[in-house]
């Protein structure tokens, strides 16, 4: 007998269908999401403070469940995946947060090797492209050092070179650009670009129009928790 087909194939990397989203019993932070980013696009996400970006690309990450709706990853609706397959989904997605997450303990080539590491490659055979992304981000000098050592812009940029690393299918940023000066900014956006012509989904959350409007890619605006443009209707 033949296989049954792969529907995931040619799924959006990101579907939201009807998404509502609080926090415990308090009003709904998001209301009424419908999107889809298909595999391979790159948009941006913006809004005003509060607008519930970040609360947006938790969703996805899956470190918060929805309260209402449908939210589909690679085709898989995440609702129903099974607590060991998480990991997996997980290792797809690469995060840039705004807050870093670098691991103190460890210097700053342990630091963007990590996913690396974690999925069992050799440190032969990933240290020359550890360093050679570490050099494009102007990190070069500062493979030893330890994160708490590092200025806020460069840990932004170590934080950026790790969740790249691996070359994901789904690369999402907070702010990725909010603590490095412009011509850093432009060089960060032109790797993000460059990563998504190798086919990973990208969505950049920013609320630095200049930069949006520096790539021609789809926006969508939140306001209030709600899509006020780039959405579509829900199914």
């Amino acid at each position: 007998m033949a296989d049954a087909p792969d529907d995931t194939r040619h799924a959006p990397a990101v579907r939201f269908d009807a998404v509502g989203m609080r926090y415990g019993r308090g009003p709904e932070v998001l209301s009424d999401l419908s999107f889809d980013l298909p595999s391979g696009s790159f948009h941006f996400l913006t809004g005003p403070s509060g607008a519930g970006k970040s609360s947006l690309l938790r969703l996805i990450y899956l470190s918060e469940r929805q309260s209402r709706g449908l939210i589909s990853l690679f085709g898989r609706d995440t609702a129903m995946l099974p607590r060991e397959a998480l990991p997996e989904i997980r290792r797809r997605i690469g995060v840039v947060f705004q807050d870093f997450r670098l691991l103190k303990h460890l210097t700053v080539f342990e630091n963007v090797a990590l996913p690396l590491r974690v999925a069992g490659q050799a440190r032969a055979s990933y240290a020359d492209d550890v360093c050679e992304l570490l050099s494009w981000v102007g990190l070069g000098d500062r493979i030893e050092a330890y994160p708490p050592t590092l200025s806020g812009g460069e840990q932004q940029r170590a934080a950026i070179a790790r969740a790249v690393i691996s070359k994901p299918d789904l690369l999402i940023a907070d702010e990725p650009t909010g603590n490095v000066d412009p011509a850093m900014a432009r060089r960060i956006l032109r790797l993000l670009a460059e990563l998504n012509k190798l086919g990973t989904t990208v969505l950049v959350a920013s609320h630095d129009i200049a930069l949006v409007r520096s790539l021609d890619a789809p926006v969508l605006e939140l306001s209030d928790g709600r899509l006020v443009s780039g959405g579509r209707r829900a199914a």
